[in-house]
C-alpha cells in the first residue's frame, strides 16, 4: 500500500494563524518537540495488526481547548506505531449504501455551529487515499454496493480527533458511511474491514459513549456533572465490554439503563459495532484509553486487543 508522507503548506497556514494562547497551539508546539526528539515510528508488518479503536470525539470543536482530550488523543496515537492510513466510521454521516468519501477532498465538513469562526479556517489536508478507497471497495463490494464520493470531505467526527492525534497531516484518511443502525450488519461490516489491520490501518469507530444532547441541562455544561443516566449507561457498556457481551451490547435499546436518554438517536454508539467487528475477536478484551466526563457526556473510549 502506497501512501504519502508529508503534510501540506495550507494545513500549516491555517494552523499559523492559531493565536499563540490558544490549547490548540499550545499542544502543536508540544507534539513539534516531541517529533523532534522522538519521530513518531511507522508501522511495519513486525508490529502486527493494529488495534480497531471505538472514540467518542466530543462536541463540534472542543476537544481543541481541552488538555482533558488534547493529550489523552495524542498520547493514546503515540502509543500505536503511525499507522500507514485511516479508516473511520463516524456518526456524522448516515449514509445507504455504504459509500467512502474523496480520497483527497478539496473541503473538510464543518457540521457545528457556535463556537468561534476561527474552527472553520481550520485545514486538515491529508495525502491521497485513493490506494485504500480501492482496497475498502475490494473487501466489501461482493455483498453490497459502495458509492464513491468525488467531493464529500471528513466530517468533525473524523477530522478533529484526528487532527489532534496525528496533527502533521501526514497520514491518509478515508471515511466510510455508516449505512445501517442494525448491530449485526454492523459488525459484519467491521469483520469485512479486518483484513486492513494487518496491513497497518487504523480502523476506526468514532462516536460517543453517551449522547443525550437534548437532556443537557445549562448546569451539565458549566459544571460538567453527569446524570444518572449518562453514567448508568457508562457503566453498563463498561461492564459489558469488560465481558466480552456482545449480543448484549447489541441489545442495547433494551438492555441498557438511561435508554433512552443516552441515545435519543443511536447513531453515536452503533459505530462500536464496527470497531468490535473488526477486531480479532469481537468478544475478547478491550483497553479503555479514555473515560470520565465532557459536559456530562461519557467520553469513554477504548482499543481491542
Amino acid at each position: 500500500m502506497a501512501h504519502g508522507s508529508s503534510a501540506t503548506s495550507t494545513t500549516a497556514i491555517a494552523d499559523s494563524r492559531i493565536p499563540a494562547s490558544h490549547p490548540f497551539a499550545a499542544h502543536l508546539r508540544r507534539v513539534a518537540v516531541l517529533e523532534a526528539e522522538q519521530p513518531h515510528p511507522v508501522w511495519t508488518p513486525e508490529d502486527g495488526p493494529l488495534p480497531s479503536l471505538y472514540l467518542s470525539h466530543g462536541g463540534g470543536p472542543m476537544p481543541f481547548e481541552s488538555p482533558e482530550w488534547l493529550d489523552p488523543l495524542h498520547g493514546w496515537a503515540r502509543a500505536l506505531p503511525k499507522p500507514r492510513a485511516v479508516l473511520v466510521v463516524s456518526a456524522h454521516w448516515e449514509s445507504a449504501p455504504l459509500s467512502v468519501s474523496a480520497v483527497r477532498p478539496d473541503e473538510l465538513v464543518y457540521d457545528f455551529g457556535g463556537f468561534d469562526p476561527l474552527y472553520h479556517s481550520f485545514r486538515y489536508d491529508t495525502p491521497d487515499a485513493g490506494a485504500l478507497a480501492r482496497e475498502v471497495v475490494g473487501l466489501v463490494s461482493d455483498t453490497q454496493q459502495v458509492h464513491q464520493h468525488a467531493r464529500r470531505g471528513l466530517d468533525h467526527g473524523a477530522w478533529v480527533p484526528l487532527k489532534i492525534m496525528y496533527p502533521a497531516a501526514d497520514v491518509p484518511v478515508l471515511q466510510l458511511s455508516l449505512p445501517t443502525e442494525d448491530p449485526d450488519q454492523l459488525l459484519a461490516l467491521g469483520a469485512r474491514l479486518r483484513p486492513l489491520r494487518e496491513q497497518g490501518v487504523l480502523v476506526i469507530g468514532s462516536g460517543h459513549m453517551t449522547h443525550g444532547l437534548p437532556f443537557l441541562t445549562r448546569e451539565m455544561f458549566v459544571e460538567n456533572k453527569a446524570p444518572g443516566w449518562s453514567t448508568d449507561f457508562d457503566a453498563w457498556a463498561a461492564d459489558a465490554l469488560a465481558r466480552g457481551a456482545v449480543d448484549e451490547l447489541a441489545r442495547f435499546r433494551t438492555a441498557a439503563p438511561g435508554m433512552p436518554y443516552a441515545h435519543p438517536t443511536v447513531e453515536h454508539f452503533t459505530p462500536l459495532f464496527v470497531t468490535l467487528g473488526a477486531a480479532t475477536d469481537p468478544a475478547g478484551p478491550v483497553v479503555t484509553v479514555l473515560d470520565g466526563y465532557g459536559v456530562g457526556l461519557s467520553r469513554r473510549s477504548f482499543q481491542t486487543t
